[in-house]
């Protein structure tokens, strides 16, 4: 008999989607922000989550003017290294041994001496914490497509020219209602043809044509999400048929008001059409949890079993940039902690 009480923390498994700012703790926020002297907004010094909606305007901007007080936190390479250092930390608590950090070194620039110095400050602090923390590590450098197509066209021949020191992908985040996404298949095209994965966002904030955009225009391997294919089944027999892997943050798109409660997030519906899918935990300083909670919320709220959260981490893996070697193991230890008595 099925007897859901295995340790989901203890169940190896892979983190594709975590945005860089996103995954600091709340207590280092309000650390960083007293050192700098920058004021927080109850939101965030509260040490709960920020309600937050974005399914309107008004929300989304409320969102990213929390995500930009952040953001405006991390000046020196070593607020770097000790980001990357704990959010490592924190993926390895949860069973996690491969993780894809996603970061627009854009954002960091100004503070960092600019676009390459503030990639490879990035780089180093990956590098290190991942040989502190014995986590595989790697980079997803993504674009914002609320800015010029031109800009990601840079950021996308800087990916590539990076693709040796730990740039894994290539991606395309904020808000999917602004910019289309062919308006950057050209930058896309740079990125694959340098080896990089595609793994723009989509099919969150709009519904299946931005997936289907992600697939026809930008040609990802990957889709930030991609909840929302599950209005249309054509859509998902499209994902299923081609492996396309959703990178799908079941807390964050309620969070967001994606969806109005857990059991809405169609969780069933991808697994059931056979859309490979990796649990993310997206924003863990403005949602409030991390990456086994998300296999948690499947659990409790979807009733997904312990062999079917274990296929969901093997879904995870394979659709990940790691090693061979890397994904081997993760798999084995995948089917040790099936195997062990609950």
């Amino acid at each position: 008999m099925e007897h859901p009480s295995r340790d989901l923390s203890a169940l190896p498994k892979a983190h594709l989607h975590l945005h860089f700012t996103g995954s600091m703790r709340p207590t280092t926020l309000i650390e960083l922000a007293d050192k700098y002297g920058v004021h927080l907004p109850e939101a965030l010094s509260s040490g709960t989550p920020p309600k937050l909606r974005a399914t309107d305007e008004r929300g989304w901007f409320r969102f990213q003017r929390l995500y930009d007080i952040a953001r405006s936190c991390l000046r020196s390479p070593e607020d770097i290294q000790r980001l990357v250092r704990e959010a490592a930390q924190e993926d390895v608590r949860d069973g996690s041994g491969w993780l894809e950090i996603q970061v627009d070194p854009t954002s960091y620039a100004p503070h960092l001496g600019g676009l390459i110095p503030a990639l490879e400050i990035i780089l180093d602090a990956v590098d290190s914490a991942a040989r502190e923390t014995g986590l595989g590590m790697r980079v997803l450098v993504a674009a914002n497509r609320m800015k010029h197509p031109l800009e990601a066209r840079t950021l996308a021949r800087l990916a590539v020219r990076y693709a040796d020191r730990g740039v894994v992908g290539f991606g395309l985040s904020n808000d999917e209602r602004r910019g289309m996404a062919r308006d950057f298949d050209r930058a896309f095209a740079i990125a694959r043809e340098g080896g990089l994965l595609a793994a723009p966002h989509g099919g969150e904030l709009t519904g299946p044509s931005s997936v289907r955009d992600c697939l026809d225009d930008l040609r990802a391997a990957r889709v930030g999400h991609g909840v929302r294919a599950a209005e249309d089944e054509r859509l998902l027999r499209r994902l299923a048929e081609r492996g396309v892997t959703c990178e799908v943050c079941p807390a964050s798109n309620v969070a967001l008001g994606v969806y109005e409660k857990h059991e809405d997030v169609p969780l069933r519906t991808l697994f059931e059409a056979g859309v490979p899918m990796a649990l993310g935990a997206d924003d863990p300083l403005l949602f409030g949890s991390r990456l086994a909670a998300q296999y948690e919320i499947a659990r409790r709220h979807h009733g997904f079993t312990d062999a079917e959260l274990a296929e969901l981490a093997r879904q995870s893996v394979r659709g990940s940039a790691a090693p061979g070697e890397v994904r081997k193991e993760l798999l084995s230890g995948i089917d040790d902690w099936l195997a062990a008595p609950a």
